[in-house]
This record gives C-alpha cells, structure tokens and sequence, in this order.
C-alpha cells in the first residue's frame, strides 16, 4: 500500500459515518466522469476511423432500411 492510500485510510477511519458515505459518493462520481471520459475518447476516434474512410453519408431512406433489417435479425432470433 501507497503512502497516500495508508493516508487516506487513516483519514477515512477518523470520519464519522455520513462523512464517509459522502465521500464513497464522491469516489464514486470520479470513477464514472473518468469513464466518460474515456468513452468519449474512444468514440472520437472511431469517429476519426469511419471519417477516413471517405465514404458517401447515407441517406435518410438507408439508415432507416438498415434499422428495419437490424429490427428484423433481432425478431428471428428470439
């Protein structure tokens, strides 16, 4: 164990229950914004990929054929 992890600890054990409630909600609040984060990262550059592909946008009447076929697929195999 870290010297900052035995120092939070030590500091977490003097807390009172409410306080440490908060502060597991708090911890927790870090661990999502950070995997957010990282999502929107990802997304980026999945975005950044199909960008460089240079491919026509689809149309309107395309996306909703490839919804349907998808909604179809799914259907079947239930």
């Amino acid at each position: 164990m870290t010297v900052i992890e035995t120092r939070l600890i030590q500091r977490l054990q003097q807390l009172p229950p409410t306080r440490v409630a908060e502060v597991v909600d708090f911890v927790e609040f870090l661990a999502v914004r950070e995997e957010r984060a990282a999502a929107a990262m990802r997304l980026g550059q999945a975005f950044a990929k199909i960008d460089a592909l240079g491919l026509a946008p689809m149309s309107e009447d395309e996306i909703e054929a490839q919804v349907q076929a998808y909604r179809q697929e799914r259907r079947q195999g239930a």
